[in-house]
């Protein structure tokens, strides 16, 4: 009679620490997948004054794309940028390269006019992680309101490329744009 009692005791605390671990795992698991996804948007560094279509940057284009790779590099101090996306322009590849060597990883090219395209890209391949995306002044604020970020982003003028912008999507709540301001400031 002893020996049923405990084997049934021990049948039970069994069943309820599974229980208890498939129900911790699966909690862990849910707040993991829904975590805030942050997307960091800014315009390519300064390029180089020619009559080329797709021009590379100007020196001070490469000082502030080194600006960038400073400022952005360890924006996160646990785990920094999970991925950088630039534009099929040149500049805008260009402008990424500092960091993607700093950090090791590659920069995926994409059509800058795949506006869709690109916020899908982030929201299901980086959930919950910390992007960058280095584009041209007039998709820029399209991105933004793609993701539900501020509506209301000053326009960008032709010479300005100091800003970044941060947008915060959490899994639950309002998303949220930061303007910050980095390297050389734009005088008008």
């Amino acid at each position: 009679m002893d020996d049923k009692r405990r084997k049934r005791r021990r049948q039970r605390r069994f069943i309820a620490s599974a229980l208890f671990l498939v129900v911790a795992l699966s909690l862990a698991w849910v707040f993991e997948s829904q975590a805030t996804t942050t997307v960091v948007f800014v315009r390519f560094a300064e390029t180089l004054d020619s009559a080329e279509q797709n021009p590379g940057l100007s020196p001070a284009g490469q000082r502030r794309a080194i600006e960038l790779a400073r400022v952005v590099g360890s924006i996160d101090v646990v785990a920094g940028i999970d991925a950088i996306i630039a534009t099929q322009f040149r500049s805008t590849q260009e402008t990424a390269e500092p960091l993607a060597g700093q950090l090791q990883i590659p920069v995926q090219v994409v059509d800058s006019k795949n506006i869709k395209g690109l916020t899908q890209l982030i929201l299901n391949e980086y959930k919950g992680r910390i992007v960058l995306v280095i584009t041209d002044s007039e998709a820029l604020p399209l991105l933004i309101r793609e993701f539900h970020g501020s509506k209301r982003l000053a326009p960008i003028v032709e010479r300005e490329h100091d800003n970044l912008y941060l947008v915060s999507i959490p899994w639950y709540g309002k998303v949220k744009t930061l303007q910050l301001k980095y390297g050389t400031p734009y005088r008008p």
